[in-house]
């Protein structure tokens, strides 16, 4: 695996909303798969809702491949920031958050805190077209979460 694999990843964009409600619709895990385009569902692997230690599975798809993720919430700082590990990949995935004008700059990262996993490192050649590929799509599935979200977001806003 290359090391562009492991690359931070990143995307971001101004959304014409409050910070609260940027993060209402971030926090609101059930919603994730409308933004993402290679999520499926995200489900909670304990009771307590959302909350730093909450650990889900995330059950992702890319045409006719289809896995899960366990991960972690890692940062829970309302309006702020929100970030979990996926331990079967090795990667964080966050979103910060600032009031910019009226609205808010969202910044979605994954960066690889230590290193992409041996299960990821196998699987991606195999079944995702190869590690480097997947992670440009993955970063350009990052830009197109946040023009979904922008735009559910502003098309509520009226």
């Amino acid at each position: 695996m290359s090391e562009a694999a492991a690359r931070e990843l990143r995307a971001e964009t101004t959304i014409d909303a409050t910070p609260d409600a940027v993060w209402a619709a971030l926090t609101d895990l059930r919603r994730m798969p409308e933004w993402s385009p290679e999520l499926v569902r995200m489900v909670p692997l304990k009771p307590g809702g959302l909350k730093v230690g909450q650990q889900y599975l995330g059950i992702n798809r890319r045409k006719a491949a289809v896995w899960p993720t366990r991960s972690v919430v890692v940062t829970l700082e309302p309006g702020r920031a929100l970030a979990w590990d996926t331990r079967s990949s090795g990667a964080r995935w966050i979103y910060e958050l600032a009031a910019e004008g009226s609205g808010t700059r969202v910044v979605h990262r994954r960066p690889v805190p230590r290193r992409i996993t041996l299960l990821s490192r196998l699987y991606a050649p195999v079944a995702l077209g190869g590690s480097d590929g997947h992670a440009d799509e993955l970063e350009a599935g990052m830009a197109r979460t946040l023009e979904r979200l922008k735009a559910a977001l502003e098309v509520a806003a009226g």
